[in-house]
């Protein structure tokens, strides 16, 4: 992980990005203190994942369909009960 002051990154930011491009992180920091970080992304795929992946692999229980109590639902609405 590299570690650069904001000044330091915005004067010399393109040498930075090629890092990250090359899976180093970079962690941004105002002051020496951490405030963000510059990492590379995901890659991309190629192709969509295909549906029904994790079938057979854990089920759903009856209680899932069930009613949620009236508690639950208040909470939600922002209401305490």
């Amino acid at each position: 992980m590299i570690k650069v002051n904001v000044h330091e990154a915005k004067t010399h930011l393109s040498q930075y990005l090629d890092e990250v491009s090359h899976g180093e992180t970079v962690l941004l920091c105002k002051r020496n203190k951490p405030v963000a970080e510059l990492r590379p992304l995901a890659p991309h795929r190629q192709k969509p994942r295909s549906i029904g992946l994790a079938k057979g692999k854990f089920t759903v229980p009856a209680s899932f369909f069930e009613d949620l109590p009236e508690k639950t639902i208040a909470s939600f609405q922002g209401e305490e009960s």
